[in-house]
Parts: structure tokens; C-alpha cells; sequence
């Protein structure tokens, strides 16, 4: 199944055709998905309790994960998905892809932000001001 929760997905077929919303809940085995605001039911709920409420409820059914489309958050277009493997920490790691490139992992996004701000947030090499002064100097000497 391609859809993942949290995605952001298109309708394509059904009385919702052409509606999107996010991915509530997924079902991997039964191969459905439950997106909000799509395939709406209402459900006649009794009380239960003397402090319940009886009345309708009107609450998100699931639908399959073949009506849907993923949404690319880079291009904005409803996108098959594709499976590319990149390396991340040392290790080989299957993740989603759109057609125009983007990674549509969440998960792997945030890893790789993560990386990227940890190597940028470097700490630089503690030199002494003697020492950085010699060094400037020799630098100096050697252009001349």
C-alpha cells in the first residue's frame, strides 16, 4: 500500500471523486483507508448510560487505498508513487518518491534535516591566540 498515514491524498474514484483531504487511519491487510472529510456515514448511535445522549452521528468511512492519490507537497500534483532506495546513515533505506523527485517520506525528511543541521552546527577547532598568531604569521612569510 502506498498511502501512509498523515498523506495528503486525492479522490479519484467514488461519490467523493475529486475531493482531498489527510489520511486518518490506514488498513493495510483490508487495503483501505479512512480520509477526513471523504465518505461520510451517518451512524444512529443509542445511549448506553442514563447520562448519554442518543441521536445520528456522522463520521468518516474507510475507502480503498486504490481510490486515492497521493498529493506531492513540492509540485502540488497528484503523483503515482515510486520507490527509490537512498543511503542514510550508512544503511540503504526504501522511500517514497513523486515524479518530480521530491521525497514524499515524512520521516526521512526529518532525518535528513537532521543530519544536515548537525553537520553545519560543527564545532569549530579551538586554536590559542598565540597559536593562531604563529600561524598567520608563517602564512604571511611565505607569500612574500
Amino acid at each position: 500500500m502506498n498511502v501512509k498515514l498523515n498523506d495528503n491524498v486525492l479522490v479519484i474514484a467514488g461519490k467523493d471523486k475529486g475531493k482531498t483531504g489527510r489520511v486518518v487511519s490506514t488498513s493495510p491487510k483490508a487495503g483501505r483507508v479512512t480520509v477526513q472529510g471523504v465518505n461520510i456515514q451517518k451512524k444512529h448511535m443509542k445511549a448506553r448510560k442514563a447520562t448519554d445522549v442518543s441521536g445520528i452521528v456522522e463520521r468518516e468511512g474507510a475507502i480503498d487505498a486504490s481510490n486515492v492519490m497521493v498529493i506531492c507537497d513540492k509540485c502540488g500534483k497528484a503523483t503515482r508513487v515510486k520507490h527509490s532506495f537512498v543511503e542514510m546513515d550508512g544503511k540503504m533505506k526504501k522511500v517514497r518518491v513523486c515524479k518530480c523527485g521530491n521525497v514524499l517520506d515524512k520521516t526521512y525528511k526529518k532525518q535528513a534535516k537532521a543530519a544536515e543541521k548537525k553537520a553545519e552546527e560543527a564545532p569549530k577547532k579551538r586554536t590559542r591566540k598565540r597559536t593562531a598568531k604563529a600561524q598567520e604569521a608563517a602564512a604571511d612569510e611565505k607569500k612574500d
